[in-house]
């Protein structure tokens, strides 16, 4: 009997959408299909102005095992192997391109692609069970792709240790690495995912909107260039209705009025 349960299950809720991936059995391995329909949520959650928070996870022992290897090695076909990867990068800038912060909510292993998407998502919490790694040299096949959002949240001798000997590391490593924000425990951590994603879903979200694009514009630059386009951004801030009403609320002693 095929399974007919949805690769991705979303919940809206108060402001935050909970994005589980759903392939336990498969340690949710990310398929093609798994990618696409991932990348088309991302899409429409960043058509949906109700939508402040995106707090990603995965049902199971796993966050994510990385590709579906089994899948690659069935079809064994360049074209579909190029798409794959493709489909997957496209994935991560979507993340990276959302208007709003995504949130890695990791219980279990993230390995692999799923390393990858844990360094992508703009904040991450793991329990302190959880391990990370990039294996893909140990079967052959060099994580050349998850080492792109590895060597932009880990310092390089750190990153290339972990892509050269592609052994596992634990949270408190992946902590002091910068991968993650935190690690908790694991009866903790759906309290402390969620209440950082609140703390966020209370700033005004066209701020943060500003905020978040600007992030990554200027990491892409040198740093003359990056100063010369932040300062461009902060301008274009002080006009905004939020940034007027939360510097007047600031100077009269009260809380502000966003416009959430």
């Amino acid at each position: 009997m095929q399974n007919t349960e949805p690769l991705i299950l979303r919940e809206d809720k108060n402001g935050i959408s909970n994005l589980i991936l759903n392939r336990p059995k498969a340690r949710n391995a990310l398929s093609l299909e798994l990618i696409e329909l991932m990348i088309r949520e991302i899409k429409d959650i960043n058509e949906n102005n109700d939508i402040k928070v995106v707090i990603l996870s995965g049902r199971g022992p796993a966050f994510c095992s990385g590709h579906d290897l089994k899948e690659l090695k069935s079809l064994n076909n360049s074209e579909f192997t190029k798409k794959v990867f493709e489909k997957c990068s496209e994935m991560m800038i979507e993340i990276i391109k959302l208007r709003i912060p995504v949130v890695a909510k990791v219980d279990g292993i993230a390995t692999a692609a799923g390393c990858q998407l844990v360094a992508t998502c703009d904040l991450a919490i793991a329990s302190k069970e959880s391990i990370f790694a990039t294996p893909g040299v140990n079967i052959g096949l060099f994580c050349s792709t998850p080492s792109v959002a590895l060597s932009r949240v880990v310092p390089r001798k750190k990153s290339l240790e972990m892509l050269l000997t592609g052994e596992n590391i634990t949270a408190e490593s992946a902590v002091q690495f910068g991968l993650i924000n935190s690690m908790v425990e694991k009866n903790s951590l759906d309290c402390e995912v969620e209440k950082l994603a609140n703390i966020i879903a209370k700033k005004p979200k066209r701020i943060i909107e500003i905020g978040k694009k600007a992030f990554y514009e200027q990491l892409e630059k040198p740093i003359s260039q990056s100063y010369e386009y932040a300062s461009e951004v902060m301008t274009k801030n002080m006009l905004e209705n939020d940034c007027i009403e939360g510097i007047s609320a600031f100077v009269e002693k009260r809380k502000p009025n966003w416009d959430l």
